[in-house]
C-alpha cells in the first residue's frame, strides 16, 4: 500500500497551515552577536535569536550533506568549523514531491543537503538541565520537515521544555533498498537511512543538548502519523539504545494489525521495490547500477518512485525489516516485549478515516474487505456494513479510525506492560469551529496546532477560547510527561495510567475526561485475528 496516498497527513493539515518561509540554514557568521548566545557545539560555536525568554537555533547541521557517494549511505559526521556560524534561518527540507497544495503546506527550498535540526530553548545558561522533547514529523515517509510552520517550538518551550525538531530523508532517497546498496553497506543491508538519520539526530542531543541547557538523561521522543510510526520502529532498534528516555505516538500505528496494509516489509521485498525503480530509469541496463543511480537527480528518483493512479501500488517506499536496523516486524517485537522500557504517551483521533477513506462501490469494499482481513471479512463487515454507496465512506471512515487506527494504539499500550513500563492513553476529539473542519471532524493530524500551542499560525478564526484553554491542558500534560515520564501536574484533570484490565484512556475534547475500552469489539476482533 502506497504510504503517500494513505496517510497524506499535510493533505489535512492545509485547513490550518501557513505558507512556510524560505529556507537557507546556518550561515557562516552572525550579523549581531550583542543579542545573540554563543553555544559551542561538538562541531563547533553557532549562533541564535532570543525572543520574548526563548532561545532559538535554526538549521544547525547534525550530520554531513548525504550528497554524491554519500546518497543511500548511513550519516556520517558533520565536518567541524570554527567560526560561529549563525543559525536563524531553517535548513532545506528533503526532496520530496511537488505538494498539491501549494503555498498552504509548501516546506520551502529542498535539497539533499538536509540533514539539519532546530532548537528552541527557555534555559537561561547551560546548566538548568531540563527535559528535551524531538520532534518526528509525519508525511507517509514521502514528505514533510521540521520547519513547517505549526511545528515552531517556541510556545511549546514556554512549557520549560527545550524543543527539537528534526529533518529526515524521505522517499527514494531516505527508503529505498537495492541488492547492490545492501551488498556495499558493511551491515549487509539497504533502505533504513531516513531511520539511520533520526538515530543519528538523537545521537547529536545526546552529545549536544547541555550546552542548550537541556538535560540528556530526560529525552522525550515525539511524532505523528509516519513520525509516531517511525517512533515504534526506535523503541526496538538496537540503533537507538540508550538515546530518549520516553515517547510519544500521536496517530501512529502499525500498518500489520487493525489495518494490515504493509505485511510485507521485509529487506527482500523492498530491494525488489529498489530493483523496479532502477529499471524504471533504465540503470539495469548500465554498466554500473549504482553509478548510475547516484547520478539521477531527485526528481528523477521520485517520479520513478511514485504512483498516482492506484490505490494499490507495487512501488512503495518505508522502513523494512533488515536485521540491522530493524531486527523483526515492530509489532511481534512489541507482543513479545521486546521494546525499550520507557514510559509511553500514545493516542489517536476521533475522526483519523476522513481523510483517507477512498470513493469506491459497494462491491469494492466487500473486495476490499476480503483482501484485507480474509476469514475475518465478514466479521470486520459486521461492525461496518455498508449496502448502499452512500454508506461505504462513512463505514470506511469507522474502520480506518478503529481498526487501523485506535486498535493499534491499544495494542501497543497493552504491550508496555511487558517491560513493566506505563503507559497512557488518549482520544482527541474536539472539532474547532471552522466549517471545513466541521466536515471532516477531528482528523488525522489536527492534534498537533494544540500540541504546539500555534493557534496563532492558523488565524483566529479557526478557534476559540475552549480551543485554547484545550490546547494549553494538552501542552501541560505533554510537557509533564516529558519531565517525569507521567502526564499528571498541577491544574489539569488528573490522567490514570492504561491497564489491561480497565484500558483507561483520557478523552481530550470539548472536556477532559477519562473513559474506558475504546472501541472495545474492533480492539477485540483485531486481537483475535492476530493471535493475541
Amino acid at each position: 500500500m502506497r504510504f503517500k496516498r494513505l496517510f497524506p497527513l499535510f493533505a489535512a493539515l492545509l485547513i490550518f497551515a501557513a505558507a512556510a518561509i524560505p529556507v537557507a540554514g546556518c550561515g557562516e557568521k552572525p550579523s549581531r552577536t550583542t543579542t545573540m548566545q554563543v553555544p559551542v557545539l561538538k562541531s563547533g560555536p553557532i549562533s541564535g535569536q532570543l525572543q520574548d525568554g526563548v532561545w532559538t537555533y535554526l538549521g544547525i547541521p547534525y550530520a554531513a550533506p548525504p550528497v554524491g557517494e554519500l546518497r543511500w549511505r548511513e550519516p556520517q559526521p558533520v565536518t567541524p568549523w570554527e567560526d560561529v556560524r549563525s543559525c536563524t534561518s531553517y535548513g532545506p527540507a528533503c526532496p520530496q514531491p511537488e505538494s498539491d497544495f501549494s503555498g498552504l503546506m509548501d516546506v520551502g527550498q529542498a535539497s539533499e543537503d538536509c540533514l539539519y535540526l532546530n532548537v528552541w530553548t527557555p534555559a537561561e545558561s547551560p546548566d538548568q538541565e531540563l527535559p528535551v522533547m524531538v520532534w518526528i514529523h509525519g508525511g507517509s515517509f514521502t514528505t514533510g520537515a521540521g520547519s513547517i510552520p505549526i511545528y515552531d517550538g517556541h510556545n511549546l518551550a514556554e512549557k520549560g521544555a527545550v524543543i527539537v525538531t528534526i529533518n529526515y530523508r524521505l522517499g527514494p532517497l531516505g527508503f529505498m533498498a537495492h541488492p547492490q546498496l545492501s551488498e556495499e553497506s558493511p551491515h549487509g543491508v539497504s533502505g533504513n537511512y531516513g531511520l539511520e538519520d533520526q538515530a543519528s539526530a538523537l545521537e547529536w542531543v545526546q552529545d549536544n543538548i547541555e550546552v542548550f541547557g537541556g538535560d540528556p538523561d530526560r529525552v522525550t521522543v515525539f511524532g505523528e502519523s509516519a513520525g509516531g510510526m517511525s517512533i515504534l520502529d526506535l523503541m526496538v532498534s538496537p540503533l537507538a539504545a540508550g538515546l530518549f528516555d520516553r515517547a510519544i505516538v500521536e496517530s501512529g500505528p502499525f500498518l500489520d494489525l487493525g489495518l494490515p496494509l504493509n505485511t510485507e516489509n521485509t529487506l527482500k521485498q523492498a530491494e525488489k521495490t529498489g530493483e523496479d525503480i532502477a529499471k524504471k530509469l533504465g540503470c539495469d541496463q548500465a554498466g554500473d547500477t549504482l553509478t548510475c543511480l547516484r547520478e539521477k537527480t531527485p526528481e528523477e528518483l521520485i517520479q520513478a518512485s511514485s504512483s498516482d493512479t492506484q490505490l494499490f501500488s507495487p512501488i512503495s517506499l518505508g522502513p523494512n525489516v533488515d536485521g540491522y536496523v530493524l531486527p523483526d516486524n515492530p509489532s511481534s517485537l512489541f507482543a513479545a516485549g521486546k521494546q525499550y522500557d520507557v514510559p509511553l504517551l500514545i493516542g489517536t483521533n476521533a475522526d483519523e478515516g476522513t481523510i483517507f477513506a477512498p470513493d469506491i462501490t459497494p462491491q469494492q469494499y466487500r473486495l476490499l474487505l476480503n483482501f484485507l482481513y480474509g476469514n475475518y471479512a465478514d466479521a470486520v463487515y459486521a461492525l461496518y456494513p455498508a449496502g448502499t454507496q452512500p454508506e461505504v465512506k462513512p463505514a470506511l471512515d469507522k474502520l480506518i479510525t478503529q481498526m487501523g487506527f485506535a486498535a493499534s494504539a491499544s495494542f501497543t499500550a497493552a504491550s508496555m506492560a511487558k517491560v513493566n513500563s506505563p503507559a497512557y492513553m488518549y482520544q482527541f476529539t474536539r472539532i474547532p469551529r471552522d466549517p471545513r473542519a466541521q466536515t471532516l471532524g477531528a482528523f488525522h493530524g489536527l492534534e498537533i496546532v494544540y500540541v504546539f500551542g500555534n493557534s496563532d499560525k492558523v488565524g483566529s478564526e479557526a478557534m476559540d477560547p475552549a480551543d485554547l484553554d484545550l490546547s494549553r491542558a494538552m501542552m501541560d500534560y505533554w510537557t509533564s510527561f516529558a519531565t517525569s515520564g507521567d502526564p499528571n501536574g498541577q491544574g489539569v484533570p488528573e490522567w490514570p495510567a492504561y491497564l489491561g484490565e480497565t484500558s483507561l484512556y483520557q478523552e481530550l475534547g470539548d472536556s477532559i475526561t477519562t473513559k474506558s475500552g475504546l472501541y472495545q469489539q474492533s480492539y477485540d476482533l483485531v486481537m483475535k485475528k492476530i493471535g493475541q
